[in-house]
């Protein structure tokens, strides 16, 4: 198999996501908080990096996933509810809490469902309207995982990071915000792929009519299936 070697474009966003964890770690504000929300980020960014060497995302896909695992580390170190910047957002739109977790919410679908896209596009081979309805669930299901592992981590944590890594500000439907941002985030990513491609993918209508076509000789699966494998023995 041929070495995987970074580009240099890819070794500056990784460079530049490490400088950025290096300040989040140094006297973060919640120090438990901080290692909860790095879990995430010590499992995660293995991952990625050692499956570069069988599936290479594109830049886009790469950029957009750093842009989103920075603004993670940022909460992280000051845990998500007292970020300065959420400040700032909570005056815009007159609200009571610190708006950097809704932020991050609805940047987690808008920034995350193009390299899920990805995913699908080049391994799956989905095409036409499933290339952009199935990242867009599969985009909500993390989001759905992410609030279980939330409450699963918090319910069990010393309770003052948990309380901090959880950050719902006595919102009792807070996690049900997040779901509906985070989507809302992969709704218009995939928006504005499904514009540009209709623009400039002379093949976009045609792909999208095939993709309801179900192909001849099509059967059904389920009870059909196993019958045949179990008639082939």
């Amino acid at each position: 198999m041929k070495k995987y070697i970074p580009s240099v474009y890819q070794q500056i966003l990784l460079y530049s996501f490490l400088g950025v964890w290096l300040w989040a770690a140094i006297n973060p504000k919640h120090p438990g908080d901080w290692l909860l929300e790095n879990y995430l980020v010590f499992i995660f960014t293995p991952i990625i990096l050692l499956t570069g060497k069988y599936f290479r995302f594109s830049n886009s896909s790469y950029t957009l996933i750093t842009i989103f695992m920075i603004l993670h580390v940022v909460g992280s170190h000051y845990t998500y509810a007292e970020v300065p910047f959420g400040y700032t957002l909570q005056a815009w739109f007159g609200s009571n809490r610190n708006m950097y977790d809704r932020l991050v919410h609805f940047l987690f679908g808008f920034l995350l469902a193009y390299p899920v896209r990805e995913v699908f596009v080049r391994l799956a081979t989905v095409k036409g309207i499933w290339a952009y309805y199935l990242p867009l669930d599969l985009t909500l299901s993390l989001s759905a995982l992410f609030e279980i592992i939330e409450w699963l981590v918090a319910s069990i944590a010393e309770p003052s990071a948990g309380i901090a890594f959880l950050g719902s500000q006595g919102d009792i439907w807070d996690s049900q915000k997040d779901m509906l941002l985070a989507g809302g985030g992969a709704v218009l990513t995939m928006i504005i792929i499904a514009l540009i491609n209709m623009k400039y993918n002379p093949g976009f209508w045609k792909e999208m009519k095939e993709s309801f076509h179900i192909p001849e000789g099509d059967m059904p699966h389920g009870e059909v299936t196993f019958r045949s494998w179990r008639n082939k023995k």
